[in-house]
């Protein structure tokens, strides 16, 4: 494994599990040292352990779209680590399913709430923080369903399409020194996800060409490209990481 990111520090908002730790675990593999965001702090401080503790991670809890949480977690990244090179905005929800015409706009708001609003929240506390000075790489966590209509997930699907354009107009307004991209997976073998996919997973599979759910690993090591100077011409892109189920249809 390289050390691209020897000496960076990033943040990764809702990473105690899931897709948020695959990322995590491949950015400290190569290097980096990693402030984990999530709700638990039990669920933070195993993550932490299990990524090898102290020196290289740090859990602070908290909701993701909560203002003082957000500023507190970038202060204590550069106080603890010394700097915030990158951000990986991953924390999402979706509390709902079914037709959004029946869709409860109370579940709607809070879901933009956290998926968008709290998306450029992340962005602009690290850019005061550290970035407006020093540069950095921002990557932003989409979903298949952002390109693609996704019946019971519409409205998630249509956060993440925000995010997409919340995105690509970053990148025009940060560069050249922040980079800005995002990545947007398909189905993956997490909790979150796991409705999409329990008891059938290989039904699910079958529609996609490469025959598997996708796992976080798949996640990371994109996220980990995008973030790296092996991207550095590389800016305002949402990279579709779908094992192939796009190109039939899928989602």
């Amino acid at each position: 494994m390289s050390k691209r990111f020897e000496g960076r520090t990033a943040i990764v908002t809702g990473a105690s599990r899931g897709i948020g730790l695959g990322i995590a675990e491949r950015l400290v593999a190569e290097g980096a040292r990693v402030v984990l965001t999530a709700r638990k702090k039990d669920a933070l401080d195993e993550a932490v352990a299990h990524l090898g503790g102290p020196e290289v991670a740090l859990g602070v809890a908290g909701r993701a779209d909560d203002t003082e949480h957000q500023e507190e977690t970038t202060r204590a990244a550069v106080e603890t680590f010394g700097s915030l090179d990158l951000l990986v905005n991953n924390a999402g929800i979706n509390p709902a399913y079914g037709p959004m015409v029946e869709l409860d706009l109370g579940a709607a708001r809070k879901t933009f709430e956290v998926n968008c609003l709290a998306t450029l929240a992340w962005v602009q506390h690290a850019h005061r923080a550290w970035m407006k000075e020093h540069g950095g790489a921002i990557v932003n966590v989409s979903s298949l369903s952002s390109v693609r209509p996704a019946p019971g997930i519409g409205f998630y699907g249509a956060t993440k399409a925000m995010i997409n354009s919340i995105t690509e107009l970053l990148a025009v307004e940060l560069g050249p020194d922040i980079r800005v991209n995002g990545v947007a997976p398909a189905v993956v073998k997490t909790k979150f996800a796991t409705a999409l996919y329990e008891g059938r997973e290989d039904e699910v599979s079958r529609d996609y060409p490469l025959k598997r759910l996708g796992v976080p690993e798949d996640i990371g090591s994109v996220v980990a490209f995008l973030l790296s100077e092996d991207a550095a011409w590389l800016t305002g892109q949402t990279v579709v990481v779908d094992g192939g189920v796009g190109l039939v249809g899928g989602v």
